[in-house]
């Protein structure tokens, strides 16, 4: 029986390489070029971040968890989950290391449906680090249920028109390209009308009609697309996968999508902890620091509970993708991930903020982010409420109703059963009073 929590000696080394390389190197970038992560680099800035991407690859740690023949090392889910802990305290860090979402989930699926041809125009480029992609899914009246989704493709003869719109198209101002989710024939249910194109943003007809931001940012200085799509044409060799095989290929896609945004939600929780425990070490208020004051023992010792847990379950479905080499025999405890995740960002970040007094809820410290991320990764890639369905109705699956009025758990029943079973070692003590 093999049973262990270690990680081996050689990739330990490799992720103590990252954890420093990403403190020392990476994360200033955050503070010199905050919230341009996503955005093409201009000389300056690519003076200073191609050399570190060149390391990581010297390193062998660029797109870990794909495969040699697409630039990665084929580590796996696993190992991915144990860099990404660490590059989750970043947003840079993605980008540095070549694993940056939504292009990790959008790289998966063309290296999964895609053509030679597509994976030679979007794919390599992609891998490469050098363009950005968006998933243009999401519309404005149906949120993320592909079934009431409008934005239809009509075939034209060699071509495919597009029209409609899509909501928060993530990165969609500073991407290359888009993968756009579409209705292509409406006479059949969305599980099997629905199709996926490729399609260049500067194609003529794809209108960004303004960019959203989250709620700390600036109005008009957002990343999350609102989509006009206007009579887009597009060759018939656009599309991503057969005809209809847009809900399948979207579970490769998401799937991948929402484990990988729990493995960095792990770093920048525990980044969260850690401002919080260091302020708790530091602040003496009242006569003795905080880190004497019961109730923020309290937060530490729930926030450590909460983290710990999360983390070993990230772990484990990382661990079971890798085991299975399939997405929806793990879908149950994928879902899991995605409903835990918010709820630990929010509560740590939130309670690092309460230990931080009033410093804690200004610009200088990054709780609001933190927090207000929590409130994102409860909607990306599907609500929380939609994650607990699936999770409530495939933990169901594995059971089976009483097979009578009873509880197959009700005592009255279960002593009688017992009492039948043993009736003959029974009748014999009696006998021999």
């Amino acid at each position: 029986m093999s049973w262990n929590f270690e990680t081996e000696p050689e990739f330990q080394a490799k992720l103590d390489w990252a954890d420093e390389f990403v403190r020392n190197e990476v994360e200033p970038l955050d503070l010199l070029f905050p919230d341009e992560a996503f955005t093409p680099l201009d000389e300056r800035k690519r003076k200073i971040v191609d050399p570190l991407k060149e390391e990581v690859r010297r390193q062998k740690l660029w797109a870990t968890h794909l495969g040699p023949e697409l630039g990665g090392e084929g580590h796996g889910q696993l190992k991915l989950a144990l860099l990404n802990e660490i590059l989750g305290r970043s947003s840079w860090a993605p980008i540095v290391f070549g694993c940056q979402a939504p292009d990790t989930g959008n790289a998966e699926i063309i290296a999964h449906y895609g053509t030679a041809e597509q994976k030679e125009k979007y794919l390599q480029p992609l891998l490469n680090g050098e363009c950005f992609s968006s998933y243009s899914m999401t519309e404005p009246h149906a949120g993320s249920d592909p079934t009431m989704f409008k934005t239809q493709a009509v075939r034209d003869g060699d071509e495919w028109v597009i029209n409609g719109w899509k909501f928060f198209s993530s990165n969609a101002k500073t991407a290359s390209f888009l993968i756009v989710m579409v209705v292509t024939n409406p006479e059949v249910s969305a599980y099997q009308g629905m199709s996926m194109f490729l399609v260049p943003t500067d194609t003529p007809g794809v209108n960004v009609v303004r960019n959203v931001g989250l709620g700390y940012e600036a109005e008009g200085e957002g990343t999350h697309a609102l989509i006009h799509y206007e009579d887009v044409r597009v060759p018939a060799d656009a599309m991503l996968g057969d005809e209809g095989q847009a809900f399948a290929a979207a579970q490769v896609r998401l799937g991948g999508g929402r484990i990988h945004h729990a493995m960095r939600t792990i770093g920048l929780a525990q980044k969260a902890m850690d401002m919080m425990c260091e302020r708790a070490l530091s602040r003496e208020t009242q006569g003795s620091l905080l880190a004497d004051k019961q109730f923020v023992q309290g937060f530490i010792a729930d926030s450590y509970a909460q983290l710990v847990q999360f983390r070993l379950f990230v772990l484990y479905v990382a661990w079971s993708i890798d085991k299975y080499n399939d997405y929806r025999r793990v879908r149950k405890d994928i879902a899991t991930a995605k409903v835990i995740m918010p709820t630990v960002l929010h509560d740590i970040a939130w309670r690092a903020m309460q230990v931080h007094g009033a410093l804690g809820v200004t610009n200088e410290m990054p709780f609001f982010k933190m927090i207000l991320g929590g409130g994102v990764m409860g909607l990306a890639d599907g609500p929380t409420e939609v994650h607990k369905v699936t999770v409530a109705r495939q933990v169901l699956r594995g059971y089976s109703p009483s097979d009578d009025l009873w509880p197959t758990q009700h005592i009255p029943k279960l002593r009688e059963a017992a009492r039948a079973k043993y009736a003959d070692f029974l009748e014999h003590e009696v006998g021999n009073l």
